[in-house]
């Protein structure tokens, strides 16, 4: 019986993940396990949540994946000697056999993840085994490549996803039959969610895990700068090497669906009176009675109809929708599928950022922000402009990635995301 199903490939061509011994602290040398876990590093709202982290405990995770000093390589020379000072005094430790480790994520309104956690056999996009879906930045890939580099390790999983047939079989049977273990760590971080991890060190496992994995394929859901990181230093490292390989957690969303969220703009040098006069009759701008949460059900009844935007950062809240055509027709490239050319991101990009507001997509000029309050918070502070998205759909997503379509950066939000510091890859091991 053929028992594939959509996404699935050949196993030749599919998903190879292997087990490690993964380097993880030791909670009788930390404060809290909780303490010492972080955002992914692109989450950390800046500066405030960074200073939050870092007053949290002296070892939280953040000092190696957000290092702070005057340049980037000093930055890069600190997270690595603080890294190795952590394994010299223990406060680091390595497992003993090498092993896939099975993750869980709760919250306290249902929301139920598992997914397993091992390095995965990198592979080029043309592959089609890892399927990215955004474009990435190449100043933010060589960042990152940078700090990979001085350290040696893969500071924290990305997030992929794979379709499987939503049966407890396969991957998912190991998952939910080890998770009736006692785990190996269990912490609740101050976002209210659980965290559980276990070690899959079992040889029957971890082939089972192995061959259900090998025919599928597999989204980038969080984590395209750190995929793209992981290829440059591929190329650096003659094969086979410990490089072939990159710290990934993969979850089966046929049966621990993602939250798909929105990724929010930040205008730092836009004020909202300017960004409004910039509009004209180009589209359609109302003001909307707030609290924040009455304004999104707003941009949420606006994007069920077309394009929507949700501006602030002046005290109030300006619903911009309905673009017009003529607009969208000169600005809004040809050459690629409906699907893509009619995505908010792309008319934000394409539309207002490029040809209305004219601003460069430089961190000078624009912050990618996961939190709706905090992007208005720093917007009515700074006295820029706040530009609230509405999400996309997970399928509009994985249909244009099997198409070879990216999305324009940032464009979406899977959640929940890993948290960094559970547990870590170093490339010697």
């Amino acid at each position: 019986m053929n028992t594939a199903g959509p996404g699935d490939v050949p196993a030749r061509m599919g998903l190879d993940l292997t087990p490690f011994r993964g380097l993880r602290y030791d909670p009788d040398r930390v404060g809290s396990l909780s303490a010492v876990t972080s955002p992914p590093y692109d989450v950390v709202v800046r500066p405030d949540g960074l200073h939050h982290l870092e007053s949290a405990d002296p070892h939280n995770i953040v000092r190696l994946i957000l290092p702070q000093a005057p340049t980037p390589s000093v930055r890069n020379e600190q997270a690595a000697d603080t890294l190795h000072r952590w394994l010299s005094e223990g406060v680091l430790t390595t497992d003993s056999e090498p092993g896939l480790y099975v993750y869980e994520q709760r919250d306290g309104d249902g929301m139920l993840q598992r997914g397993v956690i091992g390095a995965l056999r990198l592979s080029e996009p043309s592959d089609g085994v890892v399927l990215p879906h955004e474009d990435v930045m190449p100043h933010v890939v060589a960042d990152r490549a940078a700090l990979m580099r001085a350290t040696s390790a893969n500071l924290e999983p990305l997030l992929l996803t794979y379709r499987g047939n939503g049966a407890a079989a396969g991957t998912t049977a190991v998952i939910e039959h080890t998770a009736e273990r006692p785990p190996l760590l269990s912490t609740t971080t101050e976002d209210g969610f659980s965290h559980r991890l276990w070690s899959v060190t079992d040889p029957a496992d971890q082939a089972e895990i192995q061959t259900d994995l090998a025919r599928r394929q597999a989204l980038i859901a969080d984590g395209h700068h750190r995929w793209a990181t992981y290829l440059r230093l591929r190329a650096e490292h003659p094969s086979p090497s410990p490089w072939d390989f990159g710290l990934v957690l993969l979850v089966d969303t046929a049966r621990y669906p993602l939250r798909v969220r929105a990724i929010h703009r930040l205008l730092h040098r836009l004020p909202v009176p300017d960004a409004l006069a910039a509009l004209g009759d180009s589209f359609r701008v109302r003001q909307v009675e707030g609290p924040l949460s009455a304004a999104l059900d707003a941009l949420s009844e606006a994007a069920a109809e077309g394009n929507a935007f949700l501006l602030a950062g002046d005290g109030t809240f300006h619903l911009v929708d309905r673009p017009s055509p003529d607009l969208l027709a000169r600005t809004i490239p040809a050459d690629r599928p409906e699907a893509w050319r009619t995505l908010d991101a792309t008319v934000l990009h394409a539309t207002l950022l490029d040809h209305v507001w004219r601003i460069p997509d430089v961190p000078e000029h624009i912050a990618y922000i996961h939190d709706t309050s905090a992007t208005v918070a720093k917007a009515e502070r700074d006295g820029g402009t706040a530009v609230l998205m509405h999400p996309v759909r997970e399928e509009v997503v994985r249909d244009l990635a099997s198409q070879g379509v990216t999305m324009p950066r940032k464009s979406t939000s899977f959640g929940p995301k890993p948290a960094s510091g559970l547990v870590l890859r170093t490339l010697g091991l």
